[in-house]
């Protein structure tokens, strides 16, 4: 998969994410979608395929992954 350009990516923060410790920022970029470390902007960027972030996210909100916790 070629990185796409997050140059001008509309990042937005979780939410949940409130002042913790713990927050994610994401951003839809053509077919793909980008997350990063909100408090390490510059330490890398997870890709994925928009079609399996839904897969994910649809996971989390049934409880398909809490088994892994």
């Amino acid at each position: 998969m070629q990185q796409p350009d997050l140059s001008g990516a509309p990042w937005r923060k979780s939410s949940l994410s409130g002042e913790g410790a713990s927050c994610v920022e994401m951003a839809f970029v053509g077919k793909d979608v980008a997350v990063r470390d909100t408090k390490d902007r510059d330490g890398g960027t997870l890709i994925f395929r928009r079609n399996d972030w839904t897969t994910f996210i649809n996971g989390i909100k049934n409880g398909a992954l809490d088994s892994l916790t």
